[in-house]
């Protein structure tokens, strides 16, 4: 793809342009799976990532039911951030 100047109206992309740029929002991932999903968030390793979990401050961002873990990105970061 060629480089686009941020300063060209949408309107005079083409189709493939368009759906270049908007990839990054249409793929974005809302959740992570695992505790090596919760590394990948904190960008830390998954013992560092188990730690933080045990410690309960983003309990709100996780859902877990035996061994299945899912972790919601954004709240996390802002648990995170907070403690």
């Amino acid at each position: 793809m060629k480089e686009i100047n941020l300063e060209t109206p949408l309107w005079q992309l083409t189709v493939g342009e368009f759906l270049e740029i908007s990839k990054s929002f249409i793929y974005e991932k809302k959740y992570e799976y695992g505790l090596k999903g919760l590394a990948k968030i904190l960008g830390c390793s998954v013992s560092k990532a188990s730690e933080i979990k045990s410690t309960g401050i983003l309990d709100e961002a996780i859902v877990q039911k035996g061994n299945i873990i899912i972790i919601d990105k954004e709240k996390a970061l802002q648990l995170f951030a907070q403690k």
